[in-house]
């Protein structure tokens, strides 16, 4: 949105909320900054009197009680949503992101499996070898990551340090307990 304002001459930005443009009274202040530069205004449908160039005390007043409204449900469903990803790592369950769509737990992919089994049993055999090596071996014998792309030491250096998570452990903030998915090492 900002870029496209430097290009093009626009009167007001139409939004649900003020809540949609920024998540933070930095940027905020930044979002502010630029519209005014390019004398654009907010048009907010929950909030029809907001404007960022009324000088109204009673509006300002408003519209920053609404803002800290806004701040707090977003605190307040962080930590409820926090709150939930602990419990199911306590437990043992996948609390992070990348699970397939339409499961509630990780599903093993053979295919990938073998080549993280494969960086294990080349990292034990050859313990001298770089991570480039390695990416450089897993190569030539075919793998490829998961976007089908050839193997850098930097995807080689995540399964690497994923070991636990591999053995069946899952790991979540402070948090380590057997998990529900199969170990593949």
């Amino acid at each position: 949105m900002l870029e496209y304002l430097t290009h093009h001459k626009v009167d007001y930005v139409v939004t649900l909320n003020t809540s949609r443009l920024w998540r933070s009274d930095i940027v905020k202040v930044l979002v502010h900054r630029e519209l005014k530069k390019y004398g654009v205004d907010i048009r907010s449908i929950e909030q029809p009197q907001y404007s960022i160039h009324k000088k109204d005390p009673s509006d300002f007043l408003i519209n920053g009680l609404m803002e800290l409204l806004d701040q707090y449900q977003r605190l307040e469903i962080a930590l409820k949503l926090g709150r939930g990803r602990n419990k199911k790592a306590q437990q043992g369950g996948y609390a992070g992101g990348k699970v397939k769509k339409g499961q509630k737990t990780l599903v093993i992919d053979d295919g990938q499996a073998q080549t993280v089994q494969r960086v294990f049993d080349l990292k034990e055999h050859y313990p001298l070898w770089s991570l480039t090596q390695l990416a450089e071996q897993l190569n030539e014998e075919g793998h490829r990551t998961k976007q089908e792309k050839l193997f850098t030491k930097v995807q080689v250096k995540r399964i690497l340090d994923r070991k636990a998570f591999y053995s069946g452990k899952y790991h979540y903030g402070e948090i380590t307990a057997n998990g529900k998915h199969q170990a593949i090492l």
